[in-house]
């Protein structure tokens, strides 16, 4: 009836990774953990988790996360699964796509936006509405 046998449970710990100021990254990084950027990525960044853009950071290139925040500069291709948020201080230009948005007053935003499932959601409509003119 009852089991002996322990359940090795390991707590699931994001790490933080971290690149200050001053320093510039070219190339391509993937992680399970969280990103702070407060240098220069020049490059693909994939990523399960966060990634923070602080205000003095600028990222050139892909980005794809679970949540972003950013505060200071990005230019290329941006996917965020769940929710991005834009602070007063960003400038952002590519494109995005996006499942929420957030975006606080003053934020520069010269970009192609998309919202994951509203494209699905179009398409359905669509669907529904061809069939049902039928004569």
């Amino acid at each position: 009836m009852f089991s002996n046998e322990k359940k090795s449970s390991k707590p699931t710990i994001m790490e933080r990774n971290i690149l200050a100021k001053n320093t510039t990254i070219v190339g391509e990084l993937s992680s399970d953990g969280d990103f702070r950027i407060d240098g220069i990525l020049e490059g693909t960044l994939k990523t399960k988790g966060r990634v923070i853009i602080g205000v003095e950071g600028t990222v050139k290139g892909t980005v794809e996360c679970e949540n972003a925040d950013i505060e200071g500069k990005f230019s290329g291709d941006l996917k965020v699964n769940t929710m991005l948020t834009i602070k007063a201080t960003a400038n952002i230009t590519g494109e995005v796509v996006i499942g929420k948005l957030s975006v606080e007053p003053g934020a520069s935003v010269n970009a192609t936006c998309s919202m994951k499932g509203a494209l699905k959601d179009i398409n359905q409509k669509d669907a529904k509405g061809a069939s049902e003119k039928t004569a």
